[in-house]
């Protein structure tokens, strides 16, 4: 039986989810900030005979994310998803996204496999006295300017409203630096929560790279989140950025798949 979730389920999926923290950062996250009651999100999830978590759908905004820890009925997710505006933006890990690629019906965005990996120490750090600045929601415009320019990234017609959520929400922070008032470069933080953090939006201005610019605003943003108590996550599939990341001390826990 698939039915949507409600605060009196809270106890029950949070207890799913937690058995894989990192891997549910965001849905963990997005629960912890938004709840159930949210216009931006719902959360749907498969029961067995027995009233027992099988599975967990999210819809936050026009985005999905599915988890499992083992068999579950996609038929019945993919019933809840056709519901709403294709393409489909689905993400999540890669073998249970996989069984939504078999929906041929289901129109899926542009396809993206990359590597899944988490940080808990701080021993590799180093941070420097690079000046840099925390973003506030004025930031917000200037901070999208930049990722557009990123031929990797790609951004979604509702990434304002949905960094703006996240800025008041307290789930996401942007540390920049600049030159003349404009952001040359930024690293920003997704679907923060109580146990864990995602890092996204690592991203230079062409004209300032080779600097070490990104490297040591990520590093002040990293020792600040570890020192919170929180295990950083993040996804990559450029192996240039997988060396400096498992420098910092990250570690690979699996692959993730997007569909944008």
């Amino acid at each position: 039986m698939i039915r949507k979730l409600t605060d009196q389920d809270h106890d029950q999926v949070f207890a799913f989810l937690s058995e894989e923290p990192s891997i549910n950062l965001f849905i963990i996250g997005d629960i912890e900030a938004f709840g159930y009651t949210s216009e931006s999100q719902e959360i749907w999830a498969e029961f067995d005979e027995h009233n027992t978590i099988k599975a967990v759908l999210l819809r936050f905004h026009q985005s999905f994310i599915p988890y499992a820890k083992g068999e579950f009925d996609t038929s019945g997710f993919v019933s809840v998803m056709k519901h709403y505006r294709q393409p489909i933006l689905l993400s999540g890990k890669s073998d249970i996204v996989a069984k939504f690629e078999a929906y041929d019906d289901l129109h899926l965005g542009k396809k993206q496999v990359t590597y899944f990996a988490e940080c808990n120490t701080d021993e590799f750090l180093s941070p420097d006295d690079v000046v840099y600045k925390k973003a506030s929601l004025e930031d917000v415009d200037q901070i999208l300017q930049l990722r557009q320019t990123i031929e990797e990234f790609h951004v979604s017609g509702d990434a304002r409203d949905v960094l703006i959520q996240s800025m008041e929400s307290n789930t996401s922070r942007t540390y920049f630096t600049e030159e003349n008032g404009i952001i040359t470069s930024c690293v920003s933080t997704a679907a923060e929560n109580s146990i864990s953090a995602m890092i996204v939006g690592v991203c230079t201005r062409k004209e300032y790279r080779s600097k070490g610019l990104a490297t040591s605003i990520m590093q002040n943003l990293f020792q600040d989140v570890l020192n919170e108590g929180k295990t950083l996550c993040l996804f990559y599939d450029n192996p240039e950025a997988g060396r400096i990341y498992k420098r910092l001390g990250f570690k690979n826990i699996g692959m993730w798949t997007m569909h944008r």
